[in-house]
């Protein structure tokens, strides 16, 4: 991989704030040629800075008004059952993201459903027969202050 020097941090700073940026528009932005700025985002892309291009959709509008994080302490803390819990956890479509975290629980969970029934039948059916689940406990969000997100570059 390469060092990032400004211009390709001002590049990334760019690309999360707008990944449909044209490539003359970004040029003129970070002030090289568009072949030069093209050339950096290509290499940017390909050692890995850059992983991948997304739209970001409004859940309220597509009927996953609530969101809940959810901390999962397992029954024993092997590397089996970390294992078996986290390739379960890959296949659950209503799991936005999993973290194994350190304290006082195991995993923290953030998902996205319709509503507390929603969420009622995705913790009964899905979270609660994972392997290894011994307990949860629920964080359901009241409001989203930031979830923009980008890094501080």
């Amino acid at each position: 991989m390469t060092e990032l020097d400004r211009t390709d941090r001002r590049i990334l700073a760019i690309l999360q704030m707008d990944g449909r940026i044209s490539a003359v528009d970004l040029a003129e932005r970070v002030g090289l040629s568009p072949t030069t700025a093209g050339e950096r985002m290509r290499r940017l892309l390909k050692d890995g800075y850059v992983t991948g291009f997304t739209a970001r959709l409004d859940p309220h509008r597509l009927g996953f008004g609530l969101m809940v994080f959810v901390e999962v302490l397992l029954d024993k803390t092997t590397p089996d059952v970390f294992d078996r819990f986290a390739q379960a956890i890959r296949h659950a479509p209503e799991v936005l993201e999993c973290h194994m975290v350190a304290g006082g629980f195991d995993y923290l969970v953030k998902t996205r459903v319709a509503d507390m029934a929603a969420y009622r039948r995705f913790l009964g059916d899905v979270l609660l027969s994972l392997p290894g689940v011994r307990e949860t406990r629920t964080y359901a969000v009241m409001e989203e202050v930031k979830n923009d997100g980008p890094l501080p570059l």
